[in-house]
């Protein structure tokens, strides 16, 4: 089985960032001759966060104010009291989310819905470089 892999960067802007990867991880699939099989791209980090959704302004801006909401800047999170860095939440909400995802591959192409896009979600509370690590596998 061909397996692939390739690096994508990334700067975000701080908590709350989300960028559009699919284009990116379409042209890994693309580069890797694979026609089925499977993509997975995995955040190397642990206060970045991948997953899929309608990247549209609303859901940009409702996804990381819904996870402040459930998980909130505190100073009450363990990992302040040892840090004291501002970032427990951001722990908490990359965790929640997850630092990879796997997208089935048919006919050379990502098998993903209409309005269903790959996205990475930065939970940390500064602007941040990013390295993500794309795998192909199939035939």
């Amino acid at each position: 089985m061909p397996t692939f892999q390739s690096e994508l960067e990334l700067k975000t802007s701080g908590h709350g960032h989300m960028q559009d990867l699919t284009g990116q991880l379409a042209r890994a699939v693309r580069e890797s001759g694979v026609q089925t099989g499977l993509a997975n791209l995995f955040n190397v980090g642990s206060t970045g966060a991948v997953g899929t959704i309608e990247f549209e302004p609303g859901l940009e801006r409702d996804l990381p104010e819904q996870l402040d909401r459930l998980l909130p800047p505190s100073h009450e999170y363990g990992h302040e009291k040892a840090w004291a860095d501002g970032n427990g939440h951001s722990h908490l909400q990359a965790t929640l989310l997850g630092p990879s995802l796997s997208i089935p591959v048919r006919r050379g192409q990502l098998v993903l819905g209409t309005w269903q896009q790959v996205v990475h979600l930065e939970c940390d509370v500064k602007p941040r470089r990013r390295t993500l690590i794309v795998t192909v596998l199939g035939e």
